[in-house]
C-alpha cells in the first residue's frame, strides 16, 4: 500500500471522528449552544482537516478511485451510531453495508 492509500485512509478515519463528534454535539438544547459546544468545534475541526488530507491523497490516487472508497464511511458511521448512539440496524442496513463494502474492495483492489 503507497502512502498515499495511508493518508486516504486517515482522511476518512479523521472525517468519521469529526461526524462522531457533531453528532455528540447535537444533543445540545439550542442550535446556537451547539454551534459552540466544543465537540461540535473540534468535529469541524478534524473535518477540515480530513479534507487536507484527501487533498493529498489525490495527488497520486484518482479521483475516480479515491471517492468512491470514501463511500466506506457509511459502513462506519451506521456501526458508530448502532453502537454509540443506539441507532437500530436492520436488514436493509446489513444489505446496504454489505453492498458499500463490495464495492469499496472492488474500486480499491481493481
Amino acid at each position: 500500500m503507497t502512502p498515499f492509500w495511508t493518508v486516504l485512509f486517515a482522511a476518512i478515519a479523521t472525517s468519521m471522528a469529526g461526524q462522531t463528534l457533531l453528532k455528540a454535539g447535537a444533543g445540545a438544547p439550542s442550535f446556537f449552544r451547539q454551534l459552540f459546544d466544543a465537540r461540535t468545534v473540534l468535529g469541524l475541526v478534524l473535518y477540515g482537516g480530513a479534507a487536507l488530507l484527501y487533498i493529498v491523497a489525490l495527488r497520486r490516487i484518482p479521483m475516480s478511485v479515491a471517492l468512491p472508497c470514501t463511500a466506506i464511511s457509511y459502513v462506519a458511521a451506521a456501526l458508530i451510531g448502532h453502537y454509540a448512539f443506539a441507532e437500530p440496524i436492520g436488514a436493509a442496513q446489513i444489505g446496504g453495508i454489505a453492498l458499500i463494502s463490495g464495492g469499496v474492495l472492488l474500486l480499491a483492489f481493481a
